[in-house]
């Protein structure tokens, strides 16, 4: 949730800076915020790698690269590589060795990691000032030298088939994992998150180098700081990345805005400049519309694996549907039902996240209190009415070109599962027919902004925030903007987006993923008693 409204932000006004003397920067100003608030500084190089810092005050740096890749964008020769990747990472290059690697990370003195998702593949350190050269350098070598020997990959192996048995094995874990693949059905989203345990002896060093190839582009990568000066990160990021290849086939990037208003582009100081070579523009996918845009590859036969630009401009297709998994030794039922929701560029996404908030929920027992949740409609409507539900709580999970917003809930086996449904469906009309108290909607929204504000407080999690948000929006939003869109939202756009989304404008039909001994029974029935869409 943190994490998705973090991304979650729409176009607002620029202010450039004066360029430097050949890089291409700018300068974001949030106008409604005060004047003593550090500007975000953008520069993209020759090769299209964008860098970005937020100078913050602070005893510690973070810096992180971040890659437009991840398993949604995965073929079948493809699939599993992201799992994979994310497992390699840190260990023996062509210029180090295991034992050099493991020896310079501890010496960081900090935190250094490797994150995939469906959408994005990160490569993070924290560290102390001084350790920013150092840590550039490892994720570097880690992103562009990786060496995959045979051991290191056998050893990742044993560990990724543990990994998936407990995944496996924990309801909590895998069920999200199967809503996404019932609700994107053989596309995009619903490709595999972790990689399958008969693809785990075919993935091999030579398959990731390809998927390496494929998918780290300088297009697809930002480098983003904080606690650093900008023109420090802009000199390792050449130094380091700078000779990466821009994508032949490519069309120029976006040009930005000058100070004066106009589109300029600059060349870069010379002695920054990798060793020379033919210069070609670059594919450079504009985040904004990604999903959505279609190239024009050359025709390819039908039994030909799609190309990288195909896979890259694929829109999820939302499908939803119904599955029961029969779980005999399972004491509990697990039931969760998801919808189709609406992207991060979407105006509507602050309303659907304050519905989640709205919603809240979480488990039977808490030590929480005020301010925890406690007042939410899923726990005084639900867990406090019925003590056979173990949990039930509201999750939305957002993407580039759309979202997945539901329910789940966790029943115990004497709980009669035929209420489940009417119980959930219940909720949701309530939203729709029924006019939400002022204090109640107050209360939704001043809990997401909190905890928006709150989880920035985190040096890692602000870098994270910064990469990821200039990968997807190509500009960093302002916490500031982001609450003031909060703020705005009312009751009847609470209503008016709960209508897109499960009432008379939603697209598809739900997804109903039930886990046990039981299944729920059929959805339609209740839907159409409740007066919900999708029918």
């Amino acid at each position: 949730m943190k994490r998705a409204i973090r991304l979650a932000a729409s176009r607002s006004r620029v202010a450039s800076s004066k360029p430097g003397p050949s890089l291409q920067r700018r300068t974001f100003i949030n106008p409604t915020a005060s004047k003593e608030v550090l500007p975000v500084e953008i520069t993209t190089l020759p090769n299209n790698i964008r860098v970005a810092t937020e100078p913050t005050p602070g005893h510690f740096s973070s810096v992180g690269v971040y890659i437009d890749a991840g398993s949604r964008y995965e073929s079948s020769n493809l699939t599993g590589c992201s799992h994979i990747m994310d497992r390699m990472a840190f260990k023996t290059t062509t210029t180090r060795s295991g034992e050099e690697m493991s020896s310079a990370v501890d010496s960081l003195g900090g935190q250094i990691l490797c994150s995939s998702s469906r959408e994005t593949i990160m490569y993070q350190s924290s560290h102390f000032h001084s350790s920013t050269p150092t840590a550039v350098s490892l994720l570097a070598d880690t992103v562009r030298n990786a060496a995959f020997l045979p051991e290191e990959l056998e050893t990742v192996r044993d560990a990724a088939a543990y990994e998936i048995r407990e995944i496996n094995a924990k309801p909590e874990l895998v069920m999200p994992e199967l809503l996404h693949q019932l609700a994107y059905q053989n596309n995009t989203l619903g490709n595999p998150l972790l990689c399958p345990e008969e693809r785990l002896d075919v993935i091999n060093g030579d398959l990731l180098k390809e998927y390496v190839n494929t998918w780290y582009r300088p297009e697809r990568i930002v480098i983003a700081g904080a606690g650093m000066e900008h023109q420090e990160l802009v000199d390792l990021a050449y130094k380091h990345f700078g000779d990466m290849k821009a994508t032949a086939s490519a069309s120029s990037p976006l040009l930005q805005p000058s100070a004066n208003g106009a589109s300029s582009r600059t060349n870069p100081p010379t002695h920054l400049l990798p060793p020379s070579s033919p210069s070609s523009p670059s594919l450079y996918k504009t985040i904004t519309t990604a999903a959505t845009s279609l190239f024009h590859p050359s025709p390819v036969q039908a039994s030909a694996e799609p190309t990288w630009q195909e896979l890259a401009a694929a829109k999820a297709r939302y499908t939803g549907g119904h599955q029961f998994i029969y779980r005999s030794d399972l004491d509990m039922t697990h039931v969760y039902v998801g919808f189709d929701g609406l992207s991060i560029h979407d105006e509507d996404i602050y309303a659907l996240a304050t519905i989640q908030i709205l919603l809240g929920g979480g488990g039977s027992f808490s030590a929480g209190g005020p301010g925890k949740g406690m007042y939410s409609r899923l726990y005084t409507h639900v867990l406090n009415l019925h003590s056979s539900i173990d949990h039930c709580s509201a999750f939305h999970h957002i993407y580039n070109d759309t979202s997945l917003f539901g329910l789940q809930l966790v029943s115990h086996a004497h709980h009669p599962v035929t209420s489940i449904l009417p119980l959930l469906a219940h909720q949701l009309s309530l939203l729709l027919y029924h006019p939400i108290p002022r204090t109640e909607l107050s209360r939704a929204k001043n809990q997401l902004m909190s905890s928006l504000v709150m989880a920035l407080e985190s040096r890692s999690v602000e870098v994270e925030d910064l990469g990821r948000q200039v990968l997807v929006h190509g500009r960093k939003v302002s916490v500031q903007e982001m609450c003031d869109k909060i703020a705005r939202v009312d009751a009847a756009d609470i209503k008016r987006v709960a209508g897109r989304i499960f009432g008379g404008g939603m697209r598809g039909p739900p997804s109903v993923l039930v886990m046990g001994k039981k299944d729920v029974g059929e959805w339609a029935g209740v839907w159409r008693k409740y007066g919900l869409g999708g029918l």
